[in-house]
């Protein structure tokens, strides 16, 4: 399980450096091979261990070709998932599109959400969270009965 939030940077070669605390798992659970796409709800990237990402493709799979709404779910994530490997180094490269989704630029937030990482510009991510605590505060979140039942 992947949590907290690392703050790296993007080389002039357009890759990132995987934190050492999490290497260790990513090559015992998948030899470093990942699969990065973009997030249809926030100007993220999303990045998967390659065993996760299997189990995304074939939900999607599932899904009916079709229906408009399930093959535009398909072209988005699956047009733009790519097939990533950790190096030795513990480098993994971010493709031009993939970096312009999420507007990517020296400074980078790793996040880590249990089973995947989210891939932020930092100046998105601050607002992000500035945003997210804010809605929090205030009670614009309805709390769901699930959320009820979480106990922090």
């Amino acid at each position: 399980m992947f949590r907290g939030t690392s703050s790296i940077t993007l080389d002039s070669k357009n890759r990132i450096t995987i934190p050492t605390r999490y290497r260790e798992e990513l090559f015992a659970d998948c030899q470093g091979k990942m699969v990065c796409t973009v997030d249809i709800q926030h100007p993220c990237l999303l990045l998967y261990p390659l065993p996760e990402w299997e189990e995304i493709e074939l939900k999607l799979c599932g899904l009916s070709s079709m229906n408009p709404q399930e093959r535009l779910l398909q072209q988005v994530l699956l047009g733009n998932a790519s097939d990533c490997e950790i190096d030795k180094s513990g480098r993994l490269l971010i493709n031009g599109p993939l970096r312009q989704h999420a507007g990517l630029d020296k400074n980078i937030m790793l996040v880590g959400q249990l089973k995947k990482f989210e891939i932020w510009s930092e100046q998105a991510w601050q607002g992000q969270m500035q945003q997210g605590i804010a809605k929090i505060q205030s009670g614009e979140i309805e709390l769901t009965e699930r959320l009820l039942d979480l106990s922090l």
